[in-house]
């Protein structure tokens, strides 16, 4: 089982899509990346060679952030929206969708589970005397 950046690759995958468990790393920065080491985008994970292990860590480290590094830079690129103001930042304050969907109906996602006590049920209750 290879380990790239504290992560480990699942071993019965190909590499192409194993590089993909990596934060930032999608498939087509996966093939960029194999490419340009060398490696067949056919092999499993469990028949890499350490030195192909290496020659991948070096490219990953050397030409992509990933893991940690990006996670961080994508948390201070929302806190500064939050702090200058701007429409975005009040979006993820608030914890609604930030790019313009609708949330009338839908946008459970970002707004959590519905909460009792609808518009209906606000209503007086009617008693029979």
């Amino acid at each position: 089982m290879a380990r790239i950046e504290g992560v480990n690759l699942p071993g019965k995958k190909r590499v192409e899509y194993g590089l993909t468990y990596l934060y930032g790393i999608g498939p087509k920065s996966s093939r960029d990346i194999l490419s340009k080491v060398g490696v067949s985008l056919d092999k499993r994970v469990k028949d890499l060679t350490d030195q192909e292990v290496a020659n991948l860590q070096k490219e990953i480290t050397a030409h992509y952030r990933i893991e940690g590094e990006l996670r961080k830079d994508v948390l201070l690129n929302i806190k500064r929206l939050q702090e200058i103001g701007s429409y975005r930042g009040i979006r993820h304050k608030k914890g609604l969708p930030v790019r313009g969907q609708k949330t009338k109906t839908n946008a459970r996602t970002r707004k959590g589970p519905r909460k009792k006590g609808g518009a209906v049920s606000l209503k007086r209750k009617v008693t029979k005397k």
